[in-house]
């Protein structure tokens, strides 16, 4: 193992031991009711490097809802599908506006600001239903998942998906109002359903930063030398992440951080550092914006002791 290799775990280590004396943690997501039962105290972190190196600490075993992080994948796939004419359906801009927000699809008649707020994430999955009945559509994302995360273990927590469909009252009104538009091609339960799955995932932070090998290399998995996507599809993604992946946060992550990254309500973030590591945080308690807060921490700290920032050390 080469030096990097050693003083990167060391620092993942430290940066663990220190979210563990923390007192502010935020609050665990309780509008889903499943998740409202998960743990404050739970904290790991998991960095992989180009050779395959990887530094863990913490809970970085135990799998969680990944919630908003899967539209990172389904986007990749609706790419894949329908390549750049995706963004006559969904924008491409921050939306300044909360994760579930109503109000910008009235003013914008019915697009999505962006792929990552839920109305965006909706016309995504769409996309993907084209052809397919929903379980299909689910196993196409599900298999994509096994095939970047390099494991066929991953599967979706039904009691969470559950959960949500009960309590998602909000996305189906965003999903009629869409459809209303006719923005949405499928029905919108069948659109939905898929939707609440996906978000469902459940993966540990090892899985995750496993997953998100793809984006930090240009495109391949660094491991196989594999292409996944294009080069030039990896950047928009990160773009998109970098700008829009925290919701109404994005700027603050950006500006504390300063890596492409993709936060959900189930506490973790996938974050990338082009070119050095895929790194996965899962922190539950959530800050004022629906993002983890120790996560946003631990990066930030972690981002300025590598100099990974993308805006220079």
């Amino acid at each position: 193992m080469n030096h990097d290799a050693s003083n990167l775990k060391t620092i993942v280590r430290e940066i663990a031991d220190e979210m563990a004396e923390r007192v502010d943690r935020g609050e665990v997501a309780s509008y889903i009711p499943e998740l409202a039962g998960v743990h404050n105290r739970r904290f790991g972190l998991v960095v992989i490097d180009e050779a395959g190196n990887v530094a863990a600490a913490g809970d970085s075993e135990m799998p969680f809802s990944i919630q908003s992080i899967s539209k990172v994948f389904t986007l990749t796939l609706a790419l894949g599908l329908v390549g750049d004419k995706l963004w006559e359906r969904v924008g491409r801009e921050p939306s300044g506006s909360p994760f579930n927000s109503i109000v910008q699809l009235e003013y914008e008649r019915g697009k999505p600001r962006n792929p990552f707020i839920n109305a965006g994430a909706i016309v995504v999955t769409d996309v993907i239903l084209s052809g397919h009945q929903p379980r299909e559509a689910l196993g196409e994302i599900l298999r994509f998942m096994h095939f970047v995360a390099d494991d066929p273990s991953i599967k979706i927590d039904e009691a969470v998906a559950a959960s949500e469909q009960r309590t998602g009252f909000r996305n189906i009104a965003l999903a009629n109002y869409m459809k209303s538009f006719g923005v949405l091609d499928h029905p919108v339960n069948h659109t939905l359903g898929v939707y609440f799955h996906h978000c469902a995932i459940a993966m540990s932070c090892r899985q995750l930063a496993m997953a998100g090998r793809y984006l930090a290399w240009s495109g391949r998995n660094p491991s196989t030398g594999h292409s996944v996507i294009s080069a030039e599809r990896a950047r928009r993604i990160n773009a998109i992440m970098l700008t829009c992946g925290h919701y109404d946060g994005s700027g603050e992550f950006a500006f504390r951080v300063g890596l492409p990254g993709k936060s959900g309500v189930g506490g973790g973030v996938l974050a990338v550092a082009p070119g050095k590591a895929s790194i996965a945080v899962w922190s539950p308690g959530l800050d004022v914006h629906g993002n983890s807060l120790l996560g946003r921490v631990a990066l930030e700290s972690l981002s300025k002791r590598m100099g990974w920032s993308i805006f220079g050390v």
